[in-house]
């Protein structure tokens, strides 16, 4: 069994223009279009097996994190209703320091004014103590979730 030590969380939360269902659906029902909002930084999203937007399903992305990358993810629970959900990391470089990685997000609406509250959560097991957190991930989804808000948001 593993020792608690080597099992963390790392949370953000940024607050958001776009409303909760507009940034639910485009990471739950079209991240295949998040290159558009953020090219520099995801250079595409391809569905490998199941249906966009549905559980168990298997997409990969191909991102920019300090160079170009490919990754691939399970679906592991979307909640229309609390506008979140949740990935596990199946393939990644990141899985040669973390024995597993999962990541959810989620929207909600603010509590004055429109707009959301987008909030991360990363649970993962390190392989071993010196192994740090992974905050350059963190600041990289912060910075993704900020340009999907911004291309959400802008004039037409």
């Amino acid at each position: 069994m593993a020792s608690s030590a080597l099992i963390d969380k790392l949370e953000a939360i940024i607050e958001m223009k776009a409303s909760p269902e507009q940034f639910h659906d485009m990471l739950a029902n079209k991240p295949h279009h998040l290159h558009h909002a953020c090219s520099d930084k995801i250079q595409g999203c391809d569905l490998l097996e199941g249906q966009w937007g549905k559980v168990g399903s298997i997409i990969r992305w191909r991102l920019v994190l300090r160079k170009a990358k490919a990754g691939k993810d399970a679906i592991e629970a979307i909640d229309p209703d609390k506008k979140s959900i949740t990935f596990r990391k199946l393939e990644a470089q990141i899985l040669t320091e973390y024995k597993s990685f999962v990541y959810t997000i989620q929207a909600s609406p603010k509590s004055e004014g429109s707009g959301s509250v987008v909030h991360l959560t990363f649970e993962y097991e390190k392989l071993h103590h010196g192994i740090a957190q992974p905050q350059f991930l963190q600041q990289f989804m912060v910075d993704v979730c900020k340009d999907i808000d911004a291309y959400l948001t802008r004039p037409n």
